[in-house]
């Protein structure tokens, strides 16, 4: 430990450990290097993997306990020894990648491997045999070698399978243990064989005789002996099983501990990892992970509900987060378990105290920020790229690591940190994703305050300071706000009482303050002068601007640097020199740093600001860019700078001198602090994963690695091999050895970049891999632009290297050693040649060139004679080139009739066109189909009505094509716009082309736009789109066709849109029309409410609200007299009106009607008395639906109420009728008894008085509503009979003293059906039943006789030709009747006698009968001689009497045959 600095140490990943079933201490994995840990002893690392670590193992054989064996994705197992950090061998035998490993711990060359398509590895590396199982084909989640028999293997599946192997057995599977649900997380064997040792278990586990095994159970000695085998699993329990019975027999459900000082994560539950450790010598206990980070001690031998014991007794000994890991030690007389966890801290546990010994924090990511806190003197909080924030009490004399984890709602790398200058634990920080936000470091388990205003990169710094506008001009306001600066160049300003407000951008403050009409510079880092007074604002052009406080007046501008600004940071204020305090030091993207003394300036400010081209003081001597910069408390003009070359640097200011250099981290320096408390002592973070404390004394070196050591310094960090890793694709044409424009930016050109990725492979977590490489925050990676490969390789995964740019050679081991080869893909693709011909014939032999020379001066010298040249070149068409226009002519013919023949058109049109015959080019590429745009693009050369025409032919061609709407948009560029817009019509292009196209070039009275609309209209609702059709139709100013199809459908909803759209467009009528149909339709679905509404739009319609209010009303009042009667699927939808029970039907209705409906006047009954007289609704039949009959009943009563109303007693009486027969004549008997019941309770003896006795139709519909009346108890009192006809006869005198009160009552009633038994009605309704006899049996033989006609015209072989009537009749006769006896024949003449003599028979009786309908007289006689006994005497008589004088009809005769005989 002397050797190395005291500091927090890089961690293994999350996922690395949540490998379980390692033996062994501790093994920390990442992607491609492995970092070793011996109780605390830091070893080194073992590097070589390539890819992500997925396992580690132990070796615990005796005399091996320094070897180790670790896995790959990469497929590969590689074997370690830990004392050397050196690979002894290595073998890739997987195909997949691994997921499981395990040393034997009885067989020292033994490894045992899982991959995750189910392959079980074993390899005996001493003499490098190896044999391969595959047990289940399921993805191996665990797997851990049995310590009693070295044959047995137990492997967990993802799918919550357990098997156990037998590896020296052909038939390897020993049991299949099934009851886990969900992926097995750990298995451990019970340290203690045999199964008898435990006989509390047996209690709970069935006998051998009634357990069938799951799988083979082998029959040697020892699996007869057995072991228990324990698992955990993510369906959140544990559970014991036995391996001679092959089950289950102990399940533990994990306990809803809630951890001790704050609520639980909500998301815990799915984030579960359960890990099991069953430590040695302990048979009967088992230590498990909880939820939330617990653990917990289960004793299995505690009988009935198994008690758990949670380790650690005080809040903070336990793991904040879930724990992946456990081991056991036993040392020296203690015996210790070792805990590692998602929070990244390794934890020493005491088993006997079941106690926390001591807790060594790592961290899993670059370190970004460092910062102590002002207040809390020696707390250092250390922002991490892993997602968390640690805090360490570096003061602490009990624990070295007294470290609280901060992780709640970040959720992104920590890239910024500031504390609070007055407030107790309030640390403000920033992170990659542009979250702000401040945690209370008091209040461990409380999440962070997140401002609601979010960068939209990532945040660079973090700084408290006064408020300024607007905030200062608010009424309350803190002392100091929180300031943070981001990647995208902007400042912003959050109030800390009120995060979730607004932050306010300080550019405008600034642009206000100043007058700045310019751009403002991208921002990149931001300082306060401990006073508050100055604000020093640093930019992406290297410039730094000094504003005054509180209004940020601009003092001063300095140009010093040239690229961005990495780091500025103040001179403290507490020394014995005050002027010192006006020093700002300053580093950026270049190595050099400089420090400025601001004195002069603020203490004679003037109005203009000045501009300081000249530092104080310039500390050169880093190689790589500046990351951060701290002065000293405890001395005066002290600095200590962290740098991209890897060290950290001390200066004395003043003297511009190096003090001493710091080189002990293994990756580029992040962030720096001096210590507040210990003068000679300096914290760093670096991209190591690490925090180291180191003494300014005891450093060797004094200034920064130059030259050579510079480069040694690099080799160093770059030992590792690069990392194959899975790339995406990369575009055609980018070479392989270039890195991405992530990895490798130009520190000249780029911004403060964000950060890289950090590159690796999450866990669902979301936490990062702890070797992932990942750039710094705020800084750009600078390349020597003469070196061919970067110093660092940030594809690799490998530790990162710092670059170097001054006076640095490249690193030739970094050089690639081979030029890649070219790909084919990138070859340029030669052009085909224009002219090939005439090149072809420039590439003959010598000879033959020569000649061509010698013929083509012959041509010229005959040229120059003025006589034909192109005889002479009749065979040399090439030569043309070199003579006249027409020989050229000719060459450029002959190559592109070549062109031609070979399907190169597009060269004979080029051909042409230089050969200026573009009519030619026109016309042949029009004739062969050819035409295209360039083509049309060029026609306009030859003339307008060249380009007309070509236009034309070339939308032909797109018709033939099937491109309209390109060929239409070409008409259109010659102004043919009904040509186009009819072409799109015809070929039903109607939305988006033939109708736009006619909105925007025609006139608006145009009538073709109208008849797009109508045609796409008709064809839009011949497909059934009627609300498209609609549209169209109002865009034709058609409105009524869009009300007719839009209510064409049916339903409620578009007969109500069209009702609505009717209204709108003045068709009122119709309007009422749908309105009332939309009505009647929510009226079937018990809907009063919606027709309510759809019918108040009208006043034609009030009316109809009457009827669908008595509707409503009535059918509340039916249903509450029969409840079982009326159920219904659909549930009623009634108004809440409240109802008059004690008054009348008629006067509840009246009155609802006025206080609802507003019927207040006489006028407005009327009104509505003469719409609903002009309604007439058809007779109802029996085929009528219920809810139909129902609703023209209401609609009769709603009549008779409103006459009732105006005093009108004669129309009531003949409307109430109406509503009675409508409901006898649909067969719906019990309607028609609720209607006498609810409208005439005491029957028809009140409406009679009311009648005006000398109107004799009026009293004729009383009498016949009478009769009905009478009808409906007549039937009332034969269907509910006494109770002495139901009982035997033996009742007591007293019963039959009150059974002969009731007799008598019903007697007295049935008198009141005395009514019913009128003669003049019964002879009217006998000569009615008459005529209708003999017209039946008129059309029955009218029926037969057509019959016969068709089947003799149908017979060809027929010999008789026709048939008379009686033959017809005689046919007709030979039918058996209904009463079996044999009807007479019956001719024509006598039909047409008896029906004439019927007809006068009923012309003498008198019209008043005939008027209103009757109850059936002889049906009435009938019912009354079947009541027997209870009828009156008289009664039977006379209805006796009838029925013999009227009942000649059979049906009658039959009815009646016991009371006339």
């Amino acid at each position: 430990l002397s050797d190395q600095p005291a500091g927090l140490p890089s961690s293994l990943p999350s996922q690395t450990c949540a490998a379980p079933g390692r033996a062994g201490i501790w093994g920390a994995g990442g992607l491609g290097r492995l970092g070793v840990t011996a109780l605390a002893v830091a070893a080194g690392e073992l590097i070589g993997h390539t890819d992500r670590i997925s396992g580690f193992a132990f070796c615990h054989c005796p005399g091996q306990s320094g070897l180790c064996a670790s896995s790959s994705d990469d497929g590969s197992i590689k074997i370690w020894e830990s004392g050397t950090l050196s690979e002894v061998l290595e073998y890739s035998l997987h195909q997949n990648p691994i997921s499981a490993l395990h040393w034997s711990p009885l067989v020292k060359d033994l490894i045992v491997s899982g991959d995750e398509k189910g392959v079980i590895v074993c390899y005996w590396h001493n003499r490098s045999d190896s044999q391969q199982f595959f047990p289940e084909p399921r993805t191996v989640f665990c797997l851990t070698c049995s310590p009693h028999n070295e044959n047995l293997v137990a492997i967990g599946y993802k799918d919550g399978m357990v098997v156990i192997i037998d590896i020296s057995r052909k038939r390897e599977v020993v049991h299949r243990l099934r009851g886990h649900e969900d992926e097995i997380h750990c298995l451990a064997w019970c340290p203690v064989p045999g199964e008898e040792r435990l006989p509390a278990w047996q209690d709970e586990a069935p006998s051998e005789e009634d357990k069938v095994p799951n799988g083979e159970v082998a029959q040697d000695t020892a699996t007869k002996k057995g072991c228990y085998v324990a698992s955990g699993s993510k369906d959140q329990t544990l559970r014991i099983w036995s391996c001679t019975r092959g089950r289950s027999v102990m399940t533990l459900k994990l306990p809803p501990t809630k951890r001790r000082g704050g609520a639980v994560d909500p998301a815990v539950k799915e984030r579960i990892w359960l890990t099991v450790l069953w430590p040695a010598g302990h048979a009967s206990e088992i230590v498990s992970s909880a939820f939330g980070g617990e653990l917990l001690l289960w004793n299995l031998t505690q009988p009935g509900k198994r008690k758990w014991t949670l380790l650690g007794s005080s809040e903070g000994q336990n793991h904040s987060r879930i724990v992946f890991n456990l081991s056991f030690v036993k040392h020296q007389d203690r015996e210790l378990l070792f805990s590692i966890s998602m929070d990244r801290d390794v934890k020493c546990w005491d088993l006997s105290t079941l106690e926390c010994s001591w807790t060594m924090p790592s961290l899993g990511g670059f370190v970004y920020s460092l910062a102590f806190s002002p207040v809390d003197t020696g707390c250092l909080a250390i922002g991490v790229g892993d997602s968390m924030i640690r805090v360490w009490n570096t003061l602490s004399i009990n624990n070295l690591y007294d470290v609280k984890t901060f992780w709640q709602n970040i959720k992104s790398k920590v890239t910024a940190l500031s504390w609070h200058p007055t407030k107790e634990g309030s640390l403000a920080f920033g992170t990659d994703d542009g979250k702000v936000g401040i945690f209370d470091t008091f209040a461990k388990n409380k999440p962070p305050q997140i401002s609601s205003t979010y960068h939209k990169k990532t945040v660079y710094a973090l700084a408290w300071g006064p408020p300024t506008p607007p905030l200062i001009s608010e009424g309350e306001q803190p002392s100091v706000t929180l300031y943070s600066c981001a990647g995208e160049g902007i400042v912003f300003q959050h109030n800390p009482w009120k995060l979730n407000g607004k932050a306010n951008d300080i550019n405008k403050v600034i642009r206000d303050t100043n007058s700045i009409n310019h751009k403002l510079p991208a921002r990149t880092e931001i300082s306060w002068k401990p006073d508050g007074k100055l604000l020093a604002l640093g930019n992406e052009d290297g410039s730094i601007e000094i504003f005054q406080a509180p209004n940020l007046k601009l003092l001063c501008t300095i140009q010093q640097h040239h690229k961005l600004i990495n780091a500025i940071r103040w001179h403290h204020e507490h020394g014995t020199q005050p002027e010192l305090s006006y020093l700002i030091a300053s580093g950026s993207i270049n190595a050099t740093i400089y420090v400025h003394n601001l004195k002069s300036v603020v203490e004679n400010s003037s109005e203009n600001p000045v501009t300081i081209t000249e530092p104080f003081r310039t500390l050169a001597g880093h190689t790589a860019k500046i990351t951060s910069l701290s002065w000293s408390p405890h001395h005066e003009g002290r600095l200590v700078s962290a740098c991209y070359d890897g060290t950290a640097q001390v200066w004395d200011v003043m003297k511009e001198e190096p003090l001493c250099n710091y080189r002990g981290h293994q990756g580029r320096l992040l962030s720096v602090q001096w210590s507040p408390v210990e003068s000679d002592c300096v914290y760093t973070g670096a991209d190591d994963f690490s925090v180291h404390k180191w003494h300014i004394s005891k450093q060797e070196h004094t200034r920064p690695p130059q030259g050579k050591k510079s480069i040694e310094l690099e080799k160093k960090r770059s030992i590792q091999p690069k990392v194959k890793v899975k790339k995406k694709k990369k575009p055609v044409g980018k070479s392989p050895g270039k890195q991405d424009a992530n990895d490798t930016m130009d520190g000249d050109d780029s911004m403060k970049e964000m950060l890289l990725e950090e590159n690796g492979v999450s866990d669902h977590e979301g936490e990062k891999e702890a070797q992932e490489a990942e750039l710094a925050d705020k800084v750009s990676v600078t390349v020597s632009r003469d070196t061919s490969s970067s110093a660092c390789d940030y594809s690799a995964f490998s530790l990162p290297k710092p670059f170097v740019t001054q006076k640095a050679a490249p690193v030739k081991k970094d050089l690639p050693k081979e030029k890649p080869a070219p790909d084919a893909s990138l070859k340029k693709r030669k052009p085909r040649s224009i002219l090939p011909f005439s090149t072809l014939m420039d590439h003959r032999s010598k000879e033959e060139l020569h000649q061509d020379c010698l013929r083509l001066a012959s041509c010229l010298k005959t040229k120059d004679n003025n006589e034909d040249v192109s005889l002479d070149l009749k065979d040399c068409v090439h030569l043309g080139l070199f003579t006249d226009r027409d020989s050229l002519h000719k060459m450029i013919d002959m190559e592109g009739k070549h062109h031609l023949e070979n399907g190169h058109a597009e060269l004979f049109q080029q051909l042409m066109l230089w050969k200026g015959d573009m009519k030619g080019v026109l016309q042949a590429a029009a004739e062969r189909g050819e035409l295209t745009d360039q083509l049309v693009a060029m026609s306009p050369m030859v003339g307008y009505q060249a380009w007309v025409w070509t236009v034309e032919a070339f939308a032909k061609q797109l018709c033939f094509q099937e491109q309209y709407v390109k060929a239409a948009s070409h008409l259109l560029s010659i102004h043919k716009v009904y040509e186009a817009i009819d072409l799109l019509k015809v070929n039903n292009f109607y939305r988006l082309e033939a109708i736009v196209m006619a909105k925007a070039r025609l006139r608006p009275e145009d009538p073709i736009l109208k008849d797009l609309y109508t045609s796409w209209a008709a064809l839009l609702e011949k497909d059934g789109h009627y609300s498209m059709a609609a549209k169209c139709y109002l865009g034709a100013s058609s409105p009524y066709d869009a009300v007719k199809v839009l209510s064409k459908k049916g339903d409620v909803a578009s007969l109500k849109t069209a009702a609505e759209l009717a209204l709108i467009s003045g068709e009122d009528e119709l309007s009422a029309t749908l309105s009332l149909r939309c009505a009647q339709d929510l009226l079937l679905s018990r809907n009063w409410v919606g027709a309510q509404e759809v019918l108040q739009q009208h006043k034609t319609l009030f009316g109809q609200r009457l009827v669908f209010c008595l509707n409503e009303v009535l059918c509340r009042c039916l249903s509450e007299r029969n409840p079982c009667e009326r159920k219904s699927s659909v549930p009623p939808c009634y108004h809440s009106w409240e109802l008059n029970r004690e008054a009348s039907f008629f006067d509840m209705v009246t009155e609802v009607w006025q206080n609802v409906l507003g019927m207040d006047t006489t006028e407005q009954a009327t009104c509505a008395q003469e719409q609903l007289r002009r309604i007439e609704h058809p007779p109802s039949t029996g085929n009528t639906h219920p809810k139909q009959v129902l609703f023209h009943v209401s609609h009769d009563l709603a009549l008779a109420a409103l006459s009732c109303h105006l005093g009108m007693w004669d129309e009531a009486v003949k409307n109430i009728l109406g509503a009675v027969t409508r409901s006898f004549d649909a067969g719906n008997f019990t309607l028609l008894q609720e209607i006498c019941n609810i409208i005439l309770p005491k029957g028809c003896d009140d409406m009679r008085d009311k009648l005006d006795s000398t109107n004799p139709e009026s009293m004729d519909a009383c009498r016949s509503l009478e009769g009905f009346v009478a009808y409906r108890l007549l039937y009332d009192l034969w269907w509910n009979p006494p109770k002495d006809s139901l009982v035997p006869q033996c009742e007591t005198q007293s019963d039959s003293r009150t059974d002969s009160v009731d007799l008598g009552d019903r007697q007295s009633k049935l008198k009141g059906c005395q009514v019913l038994l009128s003669e003049e009605m019964a002879a009217l309704q006998n000569t009615q039943r008459d005529i209708a006899e003999v017209q039946e049996t008129l059309a029955e033989m009218i029926r037969q006789h057509q019959q016969q006609r068709n089947n003799l015209q149908e017979n060809t072989n027929g010999n008789t030709q026709g048939s008379n009537l009686e033959q017809s009749s005689e046919t007709e006769s030979d039918k058996p009747c209904s009463d079996n006896e044999a009807k007479q024949p019956v001719t024509l003449p006598e039909l047409t006698k008896q029906l004439l003599k019927a007809k006068q028979k009923l012309a003498e009786f008198p019209d008043n009968l005939k008027v209103f309908p009757f109850p059936d007289v002889l049906e009435c006689c009938l019912v009354l001689l079947h009541l027997g006994s209870q009828c009156p005497p008289e009664l039977q008589g006379e209805a006796l009497a009838l029925l013999c004088k009227h009942g000649s009809a059979g049906v009658y005769k039959k009815a009646g045959r016991n009371f006339l005989t």
